[in-house]
């Protein structure tokens, strides 16, 4: 996909997010909306998989660290062909495969794991690239990660085991919207300098706009050609974006609109 195919699948996603959130009366549209372009750069325009065979073995893997913002990455998935897009409108529902987090027990194609309990996509993510090793296969793992797990112990022992290990074959990237549920992020527990923190770790450090895929396709090339050290690409990001009256406010992090909200989100979008 070129630019502006790309841009207006990043459209249909938001408004399949903000359909989704609605019907459900419950969700995450912030962080949901924020990492949209990150995730249509993957699956349309970086990673190797395959929709009509989603356990391929030479599939690359893809780990929704923050599991909270899975509307998005649902939306994605059907966009791409993994399911049907009308399931979408089961989310949160009793007995729907889509639930509220990714739930590994009855995930639809295209789900790896279990997530949603912050902080334990990277450890996932290092024990993949570790068995891809061994393997030796030429695949790749990514992890998209929230910066508020950033405050989390465990994924400063999942870096400290990536950069030790050189596992040149993961790239991590941060959707670095600078909100929590609580507030800003600096303001509950700060965790700049981020980039300083990981290049200590022994890590490739890309900084980029995570809204730009021009520049998330870059990164992730680059990123591929790194060897001996893991990447990590820290994406400055909007919680909202694409929606004026939610862009940079922390009461979206968790909260679904009205329909007349709705309405209005899908009146910007157009």
């Amino acid at each position: 996909m070129n630019r502006d195919e790309l841009a207006q699948k990043c459209r249909l996603v938001r408004k399949h997010i903000i359909n989704m959130l609605n019907a459900a009366c419950s969700g995450h549209p912030g962080g949901s909306l924020s990492c949209v372009e990150i995730l249509v750069s993957l699956y349309f325009g970086h990673m190797k998989h395959n929709p009509k065979e989603p356990s391929w073995d030479e599939r690359d893997i893809f780990l929704l660290s923050k599991g909270h913002a899975c509307p998005a990455q649902y939306a994605v998935l059907a966009e791409c062909g993994y399911f049907e897009t009308s399931e979408l409108m089961s989310l949160r529902k009793l007995g729907s495969r889509l639930q509220g987090h990714p739930s590994g027990d009855q995930t639809p194609p295209g789900i790896e794991m279990s997530s949603g309990s912050l902080g334990q996509g990277l450890s996932a993510a290092v024990g993949c690239a570790l068995g891809i090793k061994i393997r030796k296969q030429p695949r790749r793992v990514y992890c998209l990660m929230s910066d508020g797990e950033q405050q989390e112990g465990s994924t400063w022992e999942a870096a400290m085991a990536a950069g030790h290990f050189k596992l040149d074959n993961i790239c991590a990237i941060l959707d670095n919207n600078n909100l929590q549920i609580d507030g800003e992020v600096e303001e509950i527990m700060g965790i700049q300098p981020i980039a300083d923190k990981y290049r200590a770790f022994k890590w490739e450090v890309i900084q980029i706009d995570g809204h730009d895929v021009n520049a998330i396709l870059a990164a992730l090339k680059q990123a591929q050609k790194t060897k001996l050290r893991p990447t990590i690409i820290i994406a400055k990001t909007i919680k909202g974006k694409g929606v004026s009256f939610m862009e940079n406010v922390v009461d979206w992090h968790g909260k679904s609109p009205s329909r007349e909200a709705a309405d209005k989100a899908l009146e910007e979008l157009k």
